[in-house]
């Protein structure tokens, strides 16, 4: 049984000018350790994707449709009362931005103290050296000092880790980690990546690694969801997604990519147009105003799932043409 499966997902965001299906028909399923990148742009609905999970959507947002499972438990439907068992205590999460995420009125002792008691029943200084160890684990020097400090005072990179220490305050079996390296300058990224690694297999928890950047998942991912307007368009193993990419957005994420181990310079070729607008979805791929290989097919129907190789599946026409240019019939190939 996989840790965590997630079937036909559709979340809603009902709008005054019209309803903005931000996950639209989103299956994926994650193993016990396993590591999952849900990489796109922004818009693409990955962070949705994880708040759905969580069920912690803002409103009007709300889950209409679809199966979310965590050890064999259907969350959908749950009360907020049977939710808590589950949020914190099973599956953590890492929000974007660690400066708003973290209370500026209160130290941050104070904080990291109430994400333990809250989830555990333990005394208050045994709840003190489990702060203390978790700060020393996230790699926080002068660990008793900080418990006395506000986040105004420490810097972007200490706060990510701060906010690490308390997603891994209930040692969870899932961590949605959303953005968690944006704002870092690129050292301070890797080693929070690198810690982030560690740690997974300190715990031996999956993660859920949610980013625009498909460089931050290259080399900590077991496999890659690929979202663009509300659909996974493409998802498999890491070195499939890497190197043999079968949608024509993925090739486009991976041209805007610079390679340094490339010795001459190559220009970076960003994808043209802007990402779609999510109230005005056009009929056929959501892809197809932005792809210069659309075809007529491409403006007219939605393109269904193939399979490659094992669990590789993207939904792209181009990879449905015979040798004479004819579309194959769906499940021919």
């Amino acid at each position: 049984m996989a840790l965590l499966e997630v079937k036909n997902l559709i979340t809603k965001f009902p709008m005054p000018t019209g309803v903005v299906h931000a996950v639209n028909d989103v299956s994926f399923s994650l193993d016990y350790g396993q590591v999952l990148g849900i990489v796109g742009e922004s818009g693409s609905g990955k962070s949705v994707t994880g708040y759905s999970i969580m069920q912690i959507l803002t409103e009007p947002g709300r889950i209409d449709g679809g199966s979310i499972k965590f050890e064999g438990t259907e969350l959908v439907g749950l009360s907020e009362e049977e939710l808590k068992k589950f949020r914190g205590n099973k599956i953590s999460v890492i929000f974007q931005d660690p400066m708003t995420s973290l209370n500026p009125v209160f130290t941050i002792g104070y904080q990291l103290l109430e994400a333990i008691t809250l989830h555990k029943e333990i005394s208050k200084d045994d709840a003190y050296k489990r702060a203390i160890e978790l700060l020393e684990l996230v790699g926080i020097n002068q660990p008793d000092n900080r418990m006395k400090q506000y986040p105004y005072q420490l810097s972007g990179g200490m706060r990510q880790r701060i906010m690490i220490a308390m997603a891994l305050a209930t040692e969870p079996e899932l961590l949605i980690a959303d953005e968690p390296t944006t704002a870092l300058d690129v050292t301070i990224q890797a080693q929070i990546l690198e810690l982030m690694l560690d740690l997974q297999k300190k715990f031996k928890m999956a993660i859920i690694m949610i980013t625009h950047d498909l460089g931050v998942v290259a080399g900590m991912c077991d496999r890659i969801n690929v979202m663009y307007a509300g659909k996974i368009i493409e998802s498999g193993t890491t070195d499939e997604i890497f190197y043999n990419p079968k949608h024509e957005y993925t090739k486009g994420l991976l041209h805007s990519i610079p390679n340094p181990s490339i010795d001459e310079k190559v220009r970076l070729e960003p994808i043209q147009g802007s990402p779609v607008d999510m109230l005005m979805l056009p009929e056929g791929c959501a892809f197809s105003p932005r792809c210069k290989n659309c075809m007529k097919i491409c403006l007219k129907e939605q393109p269904f799932y193939m399979e490659f190789e094992k669990d590789h599946i993207a939904s792209c026409f181009l990879n449905v043409l015979d040798e004479e240019g004819h579309l194959y019939e769906k499940g021919d190939k």
